[in-house]
């Protein structure tokens, strides 16, 4: 898709690739995704010359998922190391920390191409294993010797009652 990079256009952008995500059933991948798309667009509105215009790609190949997005500025970007007060200065840095590889191509005599890629086939995430403690056996006991006494006539606690009406 070809737009503007606007604040209000990014958040669009954001929506359409989480919704075609959602169409592939790759739902795994939203978030890391809208985060890369939106970093790489928020250089193109703060850094690209001589306007804004930019193309946004998303292609599932096989096992892989790339985002890319095209712009009319021949410089090529650079990763800061931005300080840690810093408000900005990071989206590059976080693009190669989320994706399985990231880069940068000149396009044509006037323009580049930054992409990302995610791996489409996530791994399957396993919860960590804990040692159990053993555990000692009891018999179960039967309801008559559990042993709490209710008092049907004092109950320890008012009904509950509804706060609607009817």
């Amino acid at each position: 898709m070809e737009l503007q990079a606007l604040p209000s256009r990014i958040g669009q952008v954001r929506r359409i690739v989480s919704a075609q995500l959602r169409y592939w059933h790759m739902d795994a991948l939203i978030d890391r995704a809208s985060l890369g798309v939106t970093e790489l667009l928020s250089n193109v509105h703060r850094h690209a010359q001589p306007d804004k215009t930019c193309t946004v790609e998303i292609e599932l190949l096989l096992d892989r998922l790339t985002v890319s997005v095209r712009d009319g500025d021949p410089r090529m970007p650079v990763v800061d190391d931005a300080e840690p007060l810093a408000t900005c200065g990071r989206g590059l840095a976080m693009v190669a920390a989320m994706s399985e590889s990231w880069g940068v191509r000149p396009d044509g005599e006037s323009g580049k191409v930054v992409w990302f890629t995610l791996p489409a086939s996530a791994p399957a995430v396993t919860a960590p294993t804990r040692r159990r403690r053993p555990v000692k056996e009891k018999p179960a006991r039967r309801f008559a010797e559990v042993g709490h006494s209710v008092d049907v006539l004092r109950p320890e606690h008012a009904p509950a009652r509804s706060a609607v009406a009817g």
